[in-house]
């Protein structure tokens, strides 16, 4: 989290993921900041991140960033684990304060002493989850679940391939295992299926202690809104979004060539 200076309190906070899992933390957000604005914006023309080399995310999360404070936000929200987990350091770079999903996440774990982490396989190669959960004097479990960004994308958490990928990915999880992070922000959505298969474990995911993060830092004043931004179809943006309960009337198309 970067201590720079604060965001006036007019303008809009930025916030990105590579697709749809980032709204699990918009909508904490505007829960915790509702007479703040928001700029959205989803990647989906480059989705998925997690199986792109380190250098290619931090690129697009540069590029990404900067087109966010161009449309005017004084502050950002890296609502991507796997860009949390690679490109923080550049954009600290920026002069705007800039709040990630990891440490929250990892903040909410510290009352268990077992504790596992799924993601997308840049976020669990990178170790950002594991190190700091072993300095916190954790047991660690990890595991890559890359198949479950793009089941969300489609819109399967409710399908049997979900189900069947869930088991498959839970497999070798330990028996005393105690709590899970949920390391990337797609994940939230498959909440329900992990729970059914393992119940009693405790499921974490960083959109509401993020939000608490970024609403303890930043206050002010706006209108309330939310303007969202696509590289992809923003049709298939606005119906996916809507299947997972965010209503979303207007999605601006952004060019790569704009970014």
């Amino acid at each position: 989290m970067s201590p720079g200076p604060p965001a006036p309190h007019e303008q809009p906070i930025g916030v990105f993921d590579s697709g749809v899992g980032g709204l699990t933390v918009l909508e904490a957000l505007r829960r915790a900041l509702p007479e703040r604005d928001f700029l959205y914006f989803g990647d989906t023309a480059r989705v998925p991140y997690g199986s792109k080399p380190p250098e290619l995310v931090r690129r697009f999360a540069w590029e990404i960033s900067g087109f966010l404070l161009r449309q005017g936000a004084g502050a950002l929200v890296v609502a991507c684990n796997t860009a949390s987990s690679v490109a923080l350091a550049d954009l600290h770079r920026l002069g705007v304060p800039v709040f990630d999903v990891i440490e929250p996440a990892v903040a909410a774990a510290a009352p268990y002493e077992h504790v596992g982490v799924i993601g997308t396989r840049a976020t669990i190669a990178s170790g950002a989850y594991q190190r700091r959960l072993r300095d916190s004097g954790k047991r660690v479990w990890s595991r890559p679940t890359p198949l479950f960004v793009p089941i969300v994308e489609e819109g399967l958490w409710g399908d049997e391939v979900a189900e069947l990928v869930a088991r498959h990915y839970l497999e070798g999880a330990p028996a005393d295992l105690e709590a899970l992070i949920l390391g990337c922000t797609h994940y939230p959505y498959l909440k329900p299926l992990l729970a059914r298969l393992r119940p009693g474990l405790e499921l974490i995911d960083s959109a509401t202690p993020t939000a608490a993060a970024v609403a303890g830092a930043l206050s002010g004043h706006g209108g309330g809104r939310t303007t969202y931004f696509v590289s992809g179809d923003p049709e298939a943006f606005a119906a996916l979004a809507g299947r997972l309960g965010v209503n979303v009337n207007e999605v601006r198309k952004v060019e790569l060539g704009e970014l």
